[in-house]
């Protein structure tokens, strides 16, 4: 039988103080039964001699700590997961949303997860299709690594989320594809676009979708992009799928965590958030990767708004620090009308030169890519100097850089939100543009592989 306690003898925001309890455990879950017989759940923060400190999941509202009661779980925080969960629509606490039946539980695991052992990790070097051409193309996403976006607030990130969701694929291994969506601290409104995008087009299919919404409480906050990566563990390492996470927004999940560290009234860091912000976000973003001798991978998009556009802000500073590479969305792109905004040359993916080439995509891959960012820099660059000094000041070469970098922008970088590439389309798109400039600026790719791919004149 579990034991009852009726000895809370404090309560300051979404904490509460527990006294002469025993056996109770950091992280495990309780329950809180009111004079009414509600229960409201709640977990342990921290346990010190015969008290514990435990967190409410709701509001504290309406609690009369003299006739409340609590008793302890035994576990933490689970998840319900099964085969079942593909096609719906879960809140940040696993409870379905979608008005199906609840899930029949294949096993609960603990939302922590465990974490990978070092040595079992695989190398991630599978090229993933997403359709976007900035990504495939100059910023390669390779199966089982950890690629954030960096966005700012009012720029389209959740269309690009729902873009690169609806058409990512392991080119070969469709069939065993799915997507975990886990959407954190959004409005309403956004939450209804992502489950309407995923409905229209039948992405809903192999995703599984849960949503945290603005007003739900800090701590489910905290809790939901784990639901989602137990989840996908669960789908990749068990169910042997690729397995595709995209969490948005992380800024969203760092201010819940900032929140509650407030409300314990520990030692702030940088910005107020607090010292272990870096430790908490690689306890997530570590959890994407492949296992050797299992098919399965999650492969992790991690989403964030960067407070001010400052990439120097703390969590953008250490997302970077965790993973490998970003994309950045530009303000300025976005004023021209180009969709997707993603700026190419501050982006980067460090694992790219693993997923392409040979049999993965196309062996004139690694040397356009070079070709098509040295062009665009230079393009860049003899436009500002066309700003500065005019027209009439910039060599014939340079003008035809300056129209490549306008060309580049309008029919390489802006595709839309239905467009969806090929890695073959992007690549022969690439080649396209550089006929704009003469061939003896074509130093970074060989002799053999312009004269194979370059389009002849007509």
């Amino acid at each position: 039988m579990m034991k009852e306690y009726r000895t809370i003898y404090e309560v300051s925001g979404p904490l509460m103080v527990v006294e002469e309890v025993e056996g109770v455990t950091y992280d495990e879950l309780a329950e809180i039964e009111l004079p009414d017989g509600s229960v409201r759940r709640c977990k342990v923060l921290e346990v010190n001699g015969d008290k514990a400190v435990v967190q409410l999941f709701e509001s504290s509202a309406g609690i009369n700590l003299k006739d409340s009661k609590i008793r302890f779980l035994g576990h933490p925080l689970q998840l319900a997961v099964s085969g079942d969960m593909l096609g719906r629509v879960f809140n940040g606490m696993g409870q379905p949303i979608d008005g199906g039946p609840e899930i029949l539980p294949e096993k609960y695991l603990d939302i922590n997860g465990l974490p990978m052992n070092p040595a079992a990790r695989d190398y991630p070097n599978e090229f993933i299709q997403t359709g976007v051409s900035t990504i495939d193309g100059l910023n390669t996403l390779v199966r089982g690594q950890k690629l954030p976006i960096f966005s700012g607030s009012g720029l389209p990130h959740a269309q690009l989320a729902a873009q690169i969701a609806r058409q990512a694929k392991v080119l070969g291994g469709e069939s065993n594809f799915a997507v975990v969506f886990a959407a954190i601290g959004i409005t309403f409104e956004e939450a209804e676009y992502f489950v309407n995008e995923f409905k229209r087009t039948g992405a809903i299919d192999r995703t599984v979708l849960f949503t945290n919404l603005a007003n739900d409480p800090a701590v489910e906050r905290i809790s939901t992009p784990r639901m989602a990566l137990t989840a996908a563990e669960y789908l990749a390492f068990e169910k042997d799928m690729h397995v595709l996470v995209i969490l948005t927004d992380i800024t969203n999940y760092a201010e819940a965590l900032r929140e509650v560290s407030a409300a314990r009234k520990e030692v702030p860091g940088r910005r107020g958030y607090p010292g272990y912000l870096y430790t908490d976000l690689a306890t997530m973003y570590e959890r994407a990767g492949r296992k050797l001798n299992h098919p399965g991978s999650i492969t992790m998009i991690p989403i964030l708004t960067m407070p001010e556009d400052d990439k120097t802000h703390p969590i953008p500073d250490l997302t970077g620090y965790i993973t490998e590479g970003q994309i950045i969305l530009s303000r300025d792109l976005y004023r021209k009308g180009i969709l997707p905004p993603v700026d190419v040359l501050p982006s980067l993916s460090r694992l790219k030169d693993k997923g392409i080439g040979v049999g993965k995509t196309r062996e004139d891959h690694a040397s356009t890519m070079n070709q098509l960012f040295a062009a665009y820099a230079s393009g860049k660059e003899a436009k500002e100097l066309m700003t500065i000094l005019g027209e009439a000041a910039l060599s014939p070469t340079d003008l035809l850089y300056a129209k490549f970098a306008d060309e580049f922008e309008k029919r390489y970088v802006s595709q839309g939100q239905e467009e969806n590439r090929d890695i073959e389309e992007t690549l022969d798109l690439g080649w396209e543009l550089l006929k704009i400039l003469p061939r003896s600026e074509l130093k970074r790719i060989k002799q053999d592989m312009i004269d194979k791919y370059l389009p002849q004149e007509e």
